[in-house]
């Protein structure tokens, strides 16, 4: 009978001791209490209480995130929006926040999370729908400002915040869609418009180069002939001073010749004169005096 005692009360001590063990790990903290009150801190490793008179607090002090989850928020211009965020935060791991965690705050994650939302509902109620969807970044600033202020006695570092969604009524939206879309076609017809007038404008200078050109050949072929007239001129001064019915019959003539035309020159004439001695030849009249 005794050894069965012995091995009795052997085995209860043994889940006694058992019973006590804890183990915390490295991404916990924990808070030991005597007969509910606070005892001593547990970092990560191992520790034994008393069964039945202490108690273990495990704390998580790595980041985490809370759903604000969506609700219909009224904007400043009378549309229901619906509002959804995310809150990013975690238990500063010093003995102090820990305490705070569990000592002032009643479960913090359900606080952040209405306390998120409140703060939602005062921020966009001042904004219209466009403006909630242009300014995300100073919503969120603003959201997270006043997380920080609110929860800095609850051992609780909010790391950041994120604005999910900011959504329309349905019928909202697409008169929207219809909006935007109406925007990006007209900016496509200004678009095409203005690469229609660059084109144009293109155009328009190689025609007036062209343009130009032709002017430019026209005022050359002008000034050659001006000069070829000018040499004309200088050489009826020269060889033909007094002769200009002359020099219009040699012309005549030389056009004539061009054309093959027969032309009757009377006899005596300055202009057979001329022609033969342009030919190298003597007239019949001073020849047959010479015989």
């Amino acid at each position: 009978m005794e050894t069965q005692l012995y091995f009795v009360i052997g085995a209860v001590l043994l889940l006694f001791l058992i019973a006590g063990i804890k183990i915390v790990r490295p991404t916990h903290r924990g808070l030991i209490e005597r007969l509910g009150r606070y005892k001593k801190f547990a970092n990560p490793g191992f520790h034994w209480i008393i069964p039945g008179i202490d108690k273990m607090y495990r704390v998580n002090i790595t980041e985490q995130m809370v759903d604000a989850q969506p609700q219909e928020i009224i904007t400043n211009d009378n549309l229901n929006a619906s509002v959804d965020a995310q809150v990013y935060f975690k238990v500063n791991n010093d003995e102090e926040s820990v305490k705070s965690s569990q000592y002032n705050v009643n479960n913090y994650q359900w606080q952040i999370v209405n306390l998120a939302r409140t703060t939602l509902r005062n921020i966009i109620g001042t904004l219209t729908l466009k403006s909630a969807n242009s300014e995300r970044g100073k919503i969120n600033a603003e959201l997270h400002k006043t997380l920080c202020d609110e929860t800095i006695s609850w051992g609780i570092d909010i790391v950041r915040t994120e604005l999910k969604q900011i959504d329309p009524p349905r019928d909202v939206q697409e008169t929207m869609n219809k909006v935007v879309k109406a925007e990006n076609e007209k900016i496509a017809a200004v678009d095409f418009a203005t690469a229609a007038e660059t084109s144009a404008d293109g155009t328009k200078r190689a025609k007036i180069k062209e343009a130009e050109g032709v002017k430019q050949s026209k005022i050359l072929h002008a000034e050659g002939q001006a000069e070829a007239i000018r040499l004309v001129n200088e050489a009826a001064d020269k060889y033909f001073v007094g002769n200009a019915q002359l020099l219009k019959k040699l012309e005549t003539l030389e056009s004539s010749l061009k054309e093959n035309s027969k032309i009757v020159i009377p006899e005596g004439s300055d202009l057979v004169n001329i022609i033969g001695e342009m030919a190298g030849v003597l007239p019949l009249e001073k020849k047959k005096n010479k015989e």
